[in-house]
């Protein structure tokens, strides 16, 4: 066998055996692969809510109230009138004073029984001619007495303008601004690359396994041998 030959045949089982590594080697499962988080930026947005206030308000109001007020009103009294009017309604001062003056003028008139009758006369002459008088006197003074005044208690309703103070409550709508979360902008490195993605919520470790070319987030933090979760 010549010198080339031999080296051909070793060549040959040498390739064939890289060949059949190679392949093996492609065959054997992968190990896990991992993104690593560079950084997590939480996101917000300002939101505005309305909400409602209300407080008590003291205020001043005026109001009509009716008041019952004590009056002095002047009351007149009539003046009497009539018969009862007079002390003496039936004239007899009036009558007999005339009659005594007019039987002394007719006791002066004639001599015997035609003096006696001229007495009479005179007498009934007199009466009449006095109750006349004393009825002109009497009306004549009454017509120039004054009534008397006299004062009684009345009450009158009036209206007085009062002042008092009222507690109120008065509410309005105040709008105040609040912080919302929107998610949080994750930057990782996979494969060398630096990709961002928005999430939900955060991430729980600084490296998260990735499963068929998928990132897995919600993924728990390893826990190394030797080492506890409990804070």
């Amino acid at each position: 066998m010549s010198k080339s030959i031999v080296v051909g045949a070793t060549l040959a089982v040498l390739g064939l055996g890289g060949l059949a590594f190679g392949a093996w080697q492609v065959q054997q499962p992968r190990g896990p692969e991992y993104a690593e988080i560079l950084a997590v930026q939480l996101v917000t947005r300002t939101v505005e809510r309305p909400r409602e206030v209300c407080e008590d308000v003291e205020r001043v109001v005026s109001e009509e109230v009716p008041v019952e007020v004590p009056v002095q009103v002047p009351v007149e009294a009539p003046a009497p009138s009539g018969p009862a009017a007079s002390r003496d309604p039936h004239r007899i001062v009036g009558g007999a004073a005339g009659a005594v003056v007019g039987g002394l003028l007719g006791n002066q008139i004639g001599g015997g029984s035609g003096k006696k009758l001229a007495t009479v006369a005179g007498a009934i002459g007199g009466a009449l001619a006095g109750r006349e008088v004393q009825e002109r006197v009497e009306a004549r003074q009454h017509a120039q007495a004054q009534p008397q005044v006299q004062y009684e208690t009345r009450y009158e309703t009036r209206y007085e303008t009062r002042e008092r103070v009222v507690t109120e409550e008065q509410c309005r709508t105040v709008m105040e601004e609040h912080e919302e979360t929107q998610g949080y902008d994750v930057t990782y490195r996979l494969d060398g690359e630096e990709q961002s993605r928005r999430l939900d919520t955060a991430p729980q470790a600084e490296r998260l396994p990735v499963i068929d070319g998928e990132v897995q987030w919600q993924a728990e933090p390893e826990v190394r041998e030797g080492e506890s979760t409990e804070v």
